[in-house]
């Protein structure tokens, strides 16, 4: 068992700009010293980031919730035939963006499920028709998974896929279906899903065209923090090659409603503690390397949100109008929050709130 001396020597090596190896970070992600990790954390997000808590005006859309690839952590997808099931025409994607324009939006998140019945023209025309449409608006869409589905469903390559889409208007890719990169794991998750080394290859193949991405981990299932700390130091050996993530973002793991919870695979789901465990331990690990560590407060909570941003975190993600996949497995949160409410909750912490773009340009700081 490590020391506290040895944690303490640990962080004070974090703290000296040192990267830390698997050893130490598994030796942190076990630690019960919740202070000494957000001290750390929060020293390192100081220095990184200052004082400043961005948020970006967004929207979600979850076009389809029919999926071949049925996750057992997962509470949102349906089969085709079942009660629930649904697929988005492009003109109802439009008319959700179209509903949400007189909030400010910058940024529309999109993402679904792995269907086998939409064709890829489908997709490149829900792109286009939002750029044609509201030009002034990113296209964050398609988790990696989604695309890797997509290539092989169209005898297509990564790259093919990707150019495409780039073409059609996408902006940047969400850090989804990471999961736990494990692929011993994703066996007992997600064995219809694309594995880690997909995912990361999705990835970095954007990457080098010039297409930024998030980066997300999935968390409090039945993984180990042996599991997680591995998993943040792939992501972190990524960005040393490409530079293409622009954020971290924990995801805390809502067991209700899911096949893992049914079958009583979930143990110890994580508790407010976990939580900020996780995002500090993040943010030391990816410290020089991801300057923005987000708190998803769907999943989190906006109150636990808010407490994090003392424990490394400098990012609460943005409005998110209309989430559906977390709120399906139990989410604690309502599905929206406005400008007003974030910059209420990071000034409540103390911190300088701030809109930004997609891109981590700042838009306007709240004094």
């Amino acid at each position: 068992m490590t020391s506290n001396k040895d944690i303490h020597e640990t962080c004070e090596k974090a703290l000296n700009g040192e990267k830390l190896d698997k050893k130490e970070g598994i030796s942190l992600m076990n630690s019960n010293d919740l202070l000494l990790l957000g001290d750390t954390a929060d020293k390192l997000r100081k220095k990184t980031a200052g004082d400043i808590v961005t948020f970006v005006s967004n929207r979600q859309v979850n076009y389809t919730n029919i999926c071949s690839s049925k996750c057992r952590f997962c509470a949102f997808y349906r089969d085709k035939d079942s009660q629930g099931a649904y697929v988005m025409s492009v003109e109802d994607v439009l008319k959700k963006i179209k509903d949400s324009v007189h909030r400010g939006i910058t940024e529309v998140h999109i993402v679904g499920s792995l269907n086998p019945d939409l064709p890829l023209d489908y997709y490149e025309t829900m792109l286009a028709e939002i750029k044609k449409n509201f030009p002034e608006i990113h296209i964050k869409a398609f988790t990696a998974t989604e695309i890797a589905f997509l290539a092989k469903q169209n005898k297509s390559t990564i790259k093919e896929i990707l150019g495409r889409f780039k073409e059609a208007g996408l902006g940047s890719i969400p850090g989804g279906g990471a999961e736990i990169l494990n692929d011993g794991l994703r066996e007992k998750l997600c064995p219809n899903k694309a594995s880690s080394s997909q995912w990361l290859n999705v990835m970095e193949t954007a990457h080098k065209i010039g297409i930024k991405s998030n980066s997300t981990m999935l968390y409090g299932h039945i993984e180990t923090p042996k599991d997680r700390v591995e998993h943040i130091l792939k992501i972190r050996d990524l960005q040393e090659k490409t530079g293409g993530f622009q954020v971290f973002i924990p995801l805390s793991f809502h067991p209700q409603n899911t096949e893992l919870y049914r079958h009583g695979m979930v143990k110890n789901p994580p508790g407010g503690f976990d939580d900020l465990r996780v995002l500090a331990v993040s943010r030391i690990l990816l410290n020089g390397c991801i300057d923005n560590i987000r708190a998803y407060w769907v999943m989190l909570g906006k109150k636990l949100a808010q407490v994090s941003l003392n424990y490394g975190v400098n990012d609460m993600d943005g409005t998110v109008v209309e989430e559906r996949i977390a709120h399906a497995a139990g989410g604690y949160s309502d599905g929206c929050a406005t400008k007003e409410e974030l910059v209420m909750l990071i000034k409540g912490a103390g911190r300088v709130p701030a809109q930004r773009t997609t891109d981590y340009e700042i838009i306007k700081i709240f004094e």
